[in-house]
């Protein structure tokens, strides 16, 4: 949980590095929480309190794919391949499964820390 909500602290940075961990549990707890209000919304009828979960949580999302794209040595900007239909989304998550790189042009290694 402690990844979690260290990301909602980093809301909108875009700077810096973000470990595998860090990003996987992230998404972890965030389909968790989106799964539980999925639920909630069947029950009362509406599509309400998830549309707005996700609203909400788009720029984390966003800031910490960005993040965690810096650590393989990219630029966040590589998020925009996701557009490509089936294959960009499966090279994302391929380049945000890779191991980190040592130091680079977005910091320090963070497993050296």
């Amino acid at each position: 949980m402690e990844y979690f909500t260290g990301a909602l602290k980093k809301y909108a940075d875009f700077t810096g590095r973000a470990r595998r961990k860090e990003y996987w549990m992230f998404i972890l707890f965030y389909m968790i929480f989106y799964a539980i209000l999925t639920v909630i919304d069947s029950f009362i009828g509406t599509m309400l309190l998830s549309s707005l979960y996700a609203l909400g949580m788009l720029i984390p999302s966003i800031s910490i794919a960005a993040r965690r794209l810096h650590d393989t040595g990219r630029t966040g900007w590589w998020q925009l391949i996701a557009f490509i239909p089936l294959l960009g989304a499966i090279v994302l998550i391929v380049f945000l499964a890779q191991d980190s790189r040592e130091e680079n042009k977005f910091g320090a290694n963070p497993k050296s820390a």
